[in-house]
Order: C-alpha cells, then sequence, then structure tokens
C-alpha cells in the first residue's frame, strides 16, 4: 500500500545564528511550515544553550524520534491561520556545525547538518562540542575540528544520529566547494566515510548536475532552504513517502525505501551558481573564466569560482550522460520559483 507523501525541510536557523531574523520562535516556525506546506522542519541550532532552553520548553514528544509543540502553543499556531492547513508540525532535532581547520597544507573550511534521535543524544553530543569550542557564540557554531571527527563524535552521541554534508558546492563552506572545501568525500572524512549516505545539494545546484559526478553515484540527494527568516522555510524540500518517524526518515535515506525525491530552487537562480563577484557586479561562466585565467574583468583580481564550474571541473560525465543513465539512488525532482 502506497503511503502519502511528505514534505520535509531540515536545514534552518533560529535567531541565535548570524546573519538570520531577529523575531524566530518554534511558533513562528510552525506557522510558516503549514503555509507553505511543510510537514516536518528541522529545530535548527539546537547546540545554542538558550535556543536549546526554549525548545526543551515548548516541544514535546511526537512520533519516534520527532517533536511537536506544546498542545496550547499548537492551538496558538491555529488561531493565527486564516485556514487550517495540514497537520500540526513535526520537528526534528537538527544543528549545522561549522568546522575549520588545516588538512595537508590547506585550510577547510565546511559546513555539517547533524540530526539527533532524543535529547539525551543531543545533550551528549552538546557536551563533547562545548568542550572543544563555544557554543554561546553563534547558532551555526565555528569549531577548531576536522569533518572526520566531527562525524565520529556524531555518531557516538546516540543510536541513530547522524551527519549529511551541507550544500556540497557552496565555494565558501562546503566539502566540495571551491574556496574550503575538498576534491572527494574520502578526502574530508577518511576511514568514516562509509557512514555518510545522503548529500545536501544546495541552492546552486539540482540533482542532475550532481549525477554528473561519478564519485556521487552512492548517496541520496536533500534539499532544505537553509532558511535564515521563517518565510523563507520550503524553497527547497525533500520528500518522503515512508512513516513520518526520525528512524524511517534515516532509513529511507539510506536504503531509498520511502524516499521520493527532492522540490528544488532554479540553480541558476542561486547565490553562488555562476563565477564572479558580487561587488563587481561580475558575473561569468566557467569558460569565461578559463579564458581570463581566472581574472574578474571589473577589478582583474581573482574571481570566486562557483558551483557550476566546480561541478564541470569534478565531473566525469556529460550532461547528456547522466540524463542518460541516472544513478540508482536519484530520487524523482521538480522546481519551482518560492515564494514569501
Amino acid at each position: 500500500m502506497l503511503r502519502p507523501m511528505f514534505h520535509a525541510d531540515l536545514h534552518l536557523h533560529s535567531s541565535y545564528a548570524y546573519a538570520c531574523a531577529k523575531n524566530i520562535t518554534p511558533e513562528k516556525l510552525s506557522y510558516w511550515a503549514r503555509k507553505k506546506g511543510l510537514d516536518l522542519i528541522g529545530t535548527a541550532d539546537f547546540t545554542h544553550p538558550a535556543w536549546q532552553k526554549e525548545l526543551k520548553e515548548k516541544l514535546v514528544p511526537a512520533e519516534p524520534g520527532l517533536y511537536r509543540l506544546r498542545p496550547d502553543l499548537e492551538e496558538y499556531v491555529e488561531e493565527q491561520l486564516d485556514t487550517i492547513i495540514g497537520a500540526p508540525t513535526r520537528f526534528m532535532l537538527q544543528v549545522e556545525i561549522s568546522t575549520i581547520y588545516k588538512h595537508d597544507g590547506k585550510t577547510r573550511k565546511i559546513h555539517h547538518l547533524c540530526y539527533m534521535p532524543d535529547w539525551q543524544a543531543l545533550d551528549k553530543f552538546c557536551a563533547k562540542l562545548g568542550a572543544i569550542g563555544n557554543l554561546n557564540s553563534d547558532g551555526r557554531p565555528i569549531l577548531k575540528l576536522s569533518s572526520r571527527d566531527l562525524l565520529e563524535i556524531t555518531l557516538e552521541a546516540g543510536e541513530g544520529a547522524y551527519l549529511i554534508p551541507a550544500h556540497i558546492w557552496t565555494p565558501w563552506f562546503a566539502v566540495l566547494g571551491s574556496k574550503g572545501g575538498y576534491d572527494s568525500l574520502e578526502h574530508a572524512y577518511g576511514d568514516l566515510t562509509p557512514e555518510i549516505f545522503a548529500l545536501e545539494t544546495g541552492l546552486s545546484s539540482d540533482p542532475e548536475m550532481n549525477w554528473r559526478l561519478s564519485q556521487l553515484d552512492r548517496y541520496r540527494l536533500v534539499s532544505n532552504s537553509d532558511a535564515h527568516s521563517p518565510q523563507k522555510l520550503g524553497r527547497e524540500a525533500t520528500q518522503y513517502t515512508c512513516n513520518m518517524d526520525y528512524f524511517a526518515i534515516k532509513r529511507a535515506l539510506e536504503t531509498g525505501e520511502g524516499y521520493h525525491g527532492t522540490v528544488e530552487f532554479f540553480p541558476e537562480e542561486g547565490k553562488y551558481h555562476q563565477d564572479g563577484h558580487r561587488a563587481c557586479k561580475a558575473r561569468l561562466k566557467p569558460e569565461e573564466t578559463l579564458e581570463r585565467n581566472g581574472l574578474c574583468p571589473v577589478c582583474n583580481k581573482p574571481v570566486t569560482v562557483g558551483v557550476l564550474h566546480r561541478v564541470v571541473e569534478l565531473s566525469d560525465r556529460s550532461e547528456e550522460e547522466a540524463l542518460q543513465k541516472k544513478p540508482e539512488t536519484s530520487g524523482e525532482f521538480s522546481s519551482l520559483i518560492p515564494l514569501n
């Protein structure tokens, strides 16, 4: 029997993260999730002590590994809606961690999404990270810790805890990004690479672009909004047909059973899709960057190499080959223009 599809957005932020809206609450996130048609969202920033305290006060257990607002807060959210849309929002314990460290003579700057199945695992995870860096400074904490070691700490936090590399192509803060990344996941995560089973594509790439790399074939692709304000929820999302519980979702990403696909922003609209300099208002296609030896036509300094260029650089398939033989892990995807 086919189960109904649900939509999940499992990468977002709270008011405690840098450059995010200052009026975010769990209730406001739930309100906007329901307006956008999202069934499940991340809690965001659970390592920040003040936000974590608010989450623990306002969320109660729901399905295995998931949470919902207290009944009085759910009632408040429904009172704010013009019409009752969908069921009350479910939350998954989620945080984005920024790791900055030296590896093989290069500074690496990588963002990761970490998920916890319960408060006990969360507390253990936060205690370990709190001994390494300051969790009070930012909802997206910056830690001097290797990607491999963060993955190990995540796995040791509790049964079912897992890590997904975030927006993997972003130039400045991603595992395959042009500025602080690697050319392969194996180089970043070493012996623990087999523990990774999903990758977040980010706003500036879509599945078709990722299918051009055979090294990514074994990973399930997920999409999320990386929302810095509640109105941005759902600009990308992942679709599932499994049971809506933490462990079923993890299993769907590992095996494909219950994973349907993604809803995507048009990658051409993404902030980092092409090469260039924002301040110079210069935008170049990969071939134009190569023709100019990587220099900006305005200031004559090296451009920021964007997502498309990086995909082309690491790909071992043409666009046509990627479409003709999609990886077995691929799902369906559709593209939309997100509206506030």
